[in-house]
């Protein structure tokens, strides 16, 4: 390995005065940023069954895999 190959240039570390400034505007909020439309908040009859539905099932799961696996420690 050539002796020069791993030294550092003086500069390789300085950073341009600009690198950190911020666009004027960038920490500027639109007034309705935070806004929420009147039916964000509301569900559709079927979403609240399909989320039941699917609570109901990883339950289920993790019921058999609890069983599974109790079994197999106490056949094991």
């Amino acid at each position: 390995m050539h002796p020069d190959a791993l030294t550092m240039h003086p500069d390789a570390l300085t950073m341009h005065p600009d690198t950190l400034a911020l666009h004027p505007n960038a920490l500027t909020m639109y007034p309705d940023a935070l806004a929420l439309h009147p039916n964000a908040l509301t569900m559709h009859p079927d979403t609240l069954a399909l989320q039941g539905i699917a609570k109901f099932n990883s339950l289920r799961i993790n019921e058999m895999l609890y069983l599974a696996r109790y079994k197999t420690i106490r056949l094991g």
